[in-house]
């Protein structure tokens, strides 16, 4: 008897209105896309006495596209360049990239998405292969610092915004 309580009936399913779709957020591959490595005053500057501590620039972007209307190709550059004087001991340049299924979302939640969550989740990945090649090109590694890409996205949103206001008032 239990098993005719639970048994739905064909003509009551086709009365309830489908499901609506969930919504997906799925990191499907994460990626080395590019990377590079170069010393251009190799060997010399390696035997050098450093009299100074060396310089450290680092630089990183976040960019992103869509494969087709439900996959992201989200990619955070990382490019990390030592210097002593002017100088350079190594450029190390990274392009680690995510496969990203996204589907179901408000366009506003899918521009926080693709501009937060993605890069958060393959930016580890790009720190520990430059802070690798680093190490493998028998150097002492450059850790990318912790990032921040909540605070980020809302800094260019606020500078959109203000430039926005400001050409606005250019035309009145």
């Amino acid at each position: 008897m239990a098993e005719n309580e639970n048994a739905q009936n064909p003509a009551d399913a086709q009365q309830q209105p489908a499901q609506e779709e969930q919504p997906v957020f799925q990191l499907q591959r994460c990626y080395l896309k590019d990377v590079s490595v170069e010393m251009p005053n190799a060997p010399e500057i390696l035997m050098e006495p450093q009299q100074t501590a060396p310089q450290v620039d680092i630089q990183f972007e976040v960019s992103q596209r869509a494969l087709q209307a439900d996959l992201w190709d989200i990619t955070v550059r990382g490019t990390i360049t030592v210097k002593t004087g002017e100088r350079v001991i190594i450029l190390v340049e990274g392009r680690q990239s995510g496969l990203f299924a996204i589907r179901g979302i408000p366009a506003e939640a899918l521009q926080h998405i693709t501009n937060v969550l993605c890069p958060s989740m393959v930016y580890p990945y790009l720190r520990a292969n430059l802070a690798d090649l680093m190490t493998r090109a028998n150097v002492p590694p450059v850790h990318l610092p912790e990032v921040n890409f909540e605070v980020l996205y809302q800094q260019r949103l606020a500078q959109a915004q203000a430039e926005a206001a400001k050409n606005q008032a250019a035309q009145n």
